[in-house]
């Protein structure tokens, strides 16, 4: 019989618990945008990073060690603090309630339930995100066909292999509105990616604007291409990296809502 309150035994099980993605397979995209734009979404305790490319994932997690299988994309900007390189996370669409809530609430990354539909068929892989009735992201690949740009393959290749550094701002608005109950703060988070599969891919895509995921903001100067890859990826634990201004901050807080103005 389920409790709304967990036994000693049932706390147990959890703890210290690895969160692993098994068998992910996911279309990594990555391509360059204007170096201003990428400037304007970071907080100001972030520094663009050496190269203006934007990455952007579109994943399907048939099993994982927290919650049901699930479908989940990202959108990340490179960035710099203090030295340590990360890709900041503008935006998480997720097709599960528990863990957009895991993500949000432990994590603080700006997670959003979704429509995500992903096709794999043969050599061609399709994908598109839609939320309030508006498909942001589309994207054809066709895999093993080599990158947009051959010049960059090795690199975006290298770089899907490597996993990432993610920084995420972790907080929580005080419910009678006077600013913030838990400050603003900082976090890196690794992604190690235990690939069994990575093929470079040539991909299309299209970003459409809407109000409540702006993707289409990081205007693509240049499509570098895509990776397919296929494999188990493991969240690190995060590490704190510093609290941030809270007024400086209070702007870049509305990647986690939609923008309703109640008019």
């Amino acid at each position: 019989m389920g409790s709304f309150v967990k036994t000693t035994q049932q706390l147990q099980k959890t703890a210290g618990g690895k969160t692993i993605f098994y068998d992910a397979g996911m279309l990594s995209l990555y391509w360059e945008t204007k170096p201003e734009l990428i400037e304007k979404v970071l907080p100001e305790e972030l520094k663009p990073g050496r190269k203006p490319v934007v990455k952007a994932f579109i994943a399907n997690y048939p099993r994982t060690s927290f919650c049901p299988p699930y479908k989940e994309a990202g959108l990340f900007v490179p960035a710099i603090k203090d030295g340590q390189e990360g890709d900041y996370c503008l935006s998480m669409p997720i097709t599960d309630g528990q863990a957009m809530a895991m993500g949000r609430e432990i994590m603080g990354l700006p997670k959003k339930m979704a429509d995500i539909r992903i096709s794999v068929n043969g050599g061609r892989f399709t994908g598109s995100i839609e939320r309030n009735g508006i498909v942001f992201f589309k994207v054809d690949a066709e895999i093993g066909a080599g990158t947009n740009q051959p010049t960059r393959e090795a690199e975006l290749l290298k770089a899907t292999a490597d996993g990432m550094n993610i920084f995420h701002v972790k907080y929580t608005k005080a419910p009678d509105g006077s600013g913030f109950d838990l400050p603003p703060t900082l976090y890196a988070n690794k992604l190690d990616c235990q690939c069994r599969v990575v093929k470079p891919a040539k991909v299309e895509m299209e970003l459409t604007d809407s109000p409540h995921d702006p993707w289409a903001e990081l205007e693509p100067v240049r499509l570098l291409g895509g990776v397919y890859s296929e494999g188990d990826n493991t969240l690190q634990k995060g590490t704190k990296l510093g609290s941030l201004s809270p007024m400086e901050f209070l702007p870049y807080t509305f990647t986690r809502w939609d923008w309703w103005l109640g008019e």
